[in-house]
C-alpha cells in the first residue's frame, strides 16, 4: 500500500493532475537521486502512480525545488481516511469552491491548515 498503486487510472483523474513527471525528471526537480524519490514514496512523504506501467508523480507536488509544504501530512490524513492512491489524487485535484481552487493549489499557495483541516474531517 505504501508503495506504487498499479491500478488502472481513469482518464478523468489523470487530466486532472495536470501535467506527470517520471521518478528520475521528480528526482531531478527536487535535486536528488531516483532512489531518494522511492523513499519518499514509501514514507508516504509523496505519491506515485502507475501510467503505462512506469510509476509517475504530479508535477504539482513539486514547488521551486521542492515537495510543496503540507502534501506529507495530508497524505497521512486521507490514507488514516481509508483513501488509496487514486482516490487521493482525485481528493487533491479536484476543485473544491470553499477553498477556492483545488486542496493541491491551496498545498502550494501555504494554505495547508485549510486543506488539512478537510483531510481531517474525512476520517469522522
Amino acid at each position: 500500500m505504501h508503495a506504487t498503486v498499479d491500478s488502472a487510472l481513469d482518464p478523468r483523474t489523470d487530466a486532472l493532475a495536470g501535467e506527470w513527471l517520471s521518478l528520475k525528471e521528480a528526482a531531478e526537480r527536487l535535486g536528488i537521486k531516483t532512489n531518494r524519490i522511492k523513499q519518499l514514496i514509501s514514507e508516504r512523504r509523496l505519491l506515485s502512480i502507475r501510467r503505462e506501467g512506469e510509476p509517475m508523480v504530479p508535477a504539482a507536488f513539486i514547488k521551486d525545488g521542492q515537495v510543496i509544504k503540507g502534501l506529507s501530512g495530508t497524505l497521512t490524513l486521507l490514507s488514516d481516511a481509508g483513501f488509496d492512491e487514486v482516490e487521493t489524487l482525485r481528493w487533491l485535484f479536484t476543485a473544491d469552491d470553499t477553498l477556492p481552487g483545488t486542496p493541491v493549489e491551496a498545498l502550494s499557495e501555504n494554505r495547508g491548515t485549510e486543506v488539512r483541516r478537510r483531510a481531517q474531517a474525512l476520517a469522522f
